[in-house]
């Protein structure tokens, strides 16, 4: 099964040779990123008290080099002794949702069996799982802390309002997070506050949509996303980048240009 979502053709506005077709990231692409800009989630075990009932605790979590969630535990815990029960259990968590609207923010649930950490990974669970929470030094020592490891079987992905699909766990553990995931934010934030009017003419060149409006909501090394306001209504528009992104930099360079060529195949 494969977790890439189809890619509409893509129109350029500028004469000359087209740009290669470039995919949107992979639903297992997403959820990596996803899962690397958060740092809690919502843990569901199968409670002990009322068996075959979910039972759901707050949880921060790091990821090691696979993609696994790891936890930092105590063995006092209602979710501890639950897994040690039974492993099986599902992560869930959202991207804060940057309109207001809960329902059209991308989220993911991972399911699987999280089991005690071997000894021989010890070491390294402990660092990366540090990194991320520091605070944790406080009582990572503790006698009754231990750390446990999610191993996906399968994860359920929606990004928003329509866009959604089951990724493979081999999938998820081989893809990376997309190189814009920490400056993401601040590129949105700058594009919607000062450049309103270049998201407008890069609506009208590439999706051919007139729009009085425009707000950037989503942008990957691949591409962007803008949210449209037209006579016919509120419309979305995925737009590619000429050739991929992996910086700041060059993602205002490559925006930078495109929107001189689409005004000047406008003008």
């Amino acid at each position: 099964m494969s977790s890439n979502p189809a890619s509409a053709p893509r129109q350029h506005a500028f004469t000359g040779p087209a740009a290669p077709q470039l995919p949107e990231p992979s639903y297992a692409e997403r959820t990596r990123t996803l899962l690397s800009l958060n740092p809690v989630g919502m843990l569901s075990t199968i409670s002990r008290k009322h068996p075959g009932f979910p039972f759901g605790s707050l949880m921060p979590y790091a990821l090691d080099a696979a993609g696994r969630p790891i936890f930092l535990i105590s063995s006092m815990a209602m979710h501890t002794q639950n897994l040690k029960a039974d492993p099986r259990c599902s992560l869930f968590l959202a991207q804060a949702a940057a309109d207001g609207d809960p329902l059209g923010a991308a989220r993911v649930t991972l399911v699987g069996r999280a089991e005690t950490v071997p000894e021989r990974d010890l070491p390294q669970v402990r660092e990366t799982y540090l990194a991320r929470h520091e605070n944790s030094r406080y009582w990572v020592d503790f006698s009754d802390f231990s750390f446990f490891r999610l191993e996906p079987v399968d994860i359920y992905y929606v990004g928003g309002f329509g866009v959604m699909g089951w990724v493979e766990a081999a999938d998820y553990t081989q893809a990376a997070p997309d190189p814009l995931a920490e400056s993401a934010a601040g590129i949105l934030a700058h594009m919607n506050a000062d450049h309103a009017d270049a998201m407008i003419v890069l609506a009208w060149a590439h999706a051919h949509l007139e729009a009085s409006e425009a707000a950037m909501t989503s942008v990957d090394r691949l591409g962007f996303t803008l949210r449209l306001k037209t006579e016919q209504g509120m419309k979305g528009a995925r737009i590619n980048f000429p050739s991929e992104v992996r910086t700041t930099q060059e993602t205002r360079k490559a925006l930078v240009e495109m929107v001189q060529a689409a005004r000047e195949n406008r003008a």
